[in-house]
């Protein structure tokens, strides 16, 4: 084998990690984290940029991979879970738990391939068939973790402004009582001013 069949096999395998003998898309998804990082240190417009170029190239190497390996969408390549994973957390916040979460889900929409990410993997075939159901699987990822995040800001928002509607009308009933405390110190300052004067 020579060297540029090394370098394709080498990237469709997701730098070796599809060459595990158990799960090679769960292994090549988690490859994916670091880059899902970096991507998250740049500008939405370059990550989406870069993310694109990424599945093009995808598509390129895994097409020539199934060729040398003259088997169809083998599962040793995983550079198309590696493309979706970018997909799934482009343009979110990358912590713990958007990693974490983004992982979980864009894996689950991947093997059980829902409609229509099914109807794509068996109509298309070559780097197309095998990069492109897992970007859409990575979409699917992206908007339910969107959804996620839209929920969780929402609720935030909304107990935020319940505490201080609470914390406002708190203030005002308090208010009454304290002019009626202090209209009872005066009463009992002036009842003693007297008491000391006669």
């Amino acid at each position: 084998m020579n060297f540029n069949k090394r370098i394709v096999l080498f990237l469709a395998t997701g730098f070796y990690s599809g060459r595990i003998p158990f799960a090679p898309g769960t292994f090549g998804s988690a490859v994916a984290l670091p880059l899902c990082f970096m991507l998250s240190l740049v500008n939405s417009w370059v990550a989406a940029g870069i993310t694109l170029a990424v599945i093009f190239f995808s598509i390129r190497i895994a097409g020539l991979a199934e060729k040398m390996l003259n088997t169809n969408d083998p599962g040793c390549i995983v550079i198309d879970e590696i493309a979706g994973m970018m997909v799934a957390l482009l343009g979110l916040p990358f912590n713990p738990f958007s990693a974490v979460a983004g992982f979980v889900i864009f894996r689950f929409f991947d093997i059980l391939k829902p409609f229509p990410i099914r109807v794509l993997d068996q109509r298309l075939s070559g780097g197309a068939g095998i990069v492109l159901d897992d970007v859409l699987a990575g979409v699917f990822a992206n908007l339910v973790l969107r959804t996620a995040f839209y929920c969780y800001y929402l609720i935030w928002w909304l107990v935020q402004h319940f505490d201080r509607e609470v914390a406002e009308k708190l203030k005002i009933e308090k208010q009454p009582e304290n002019e009626s405390l202090q209209k009872k110190k005066s009463g009992l300052r002036e009842n003693v001013e007297a008491i000391v004067v006669a």
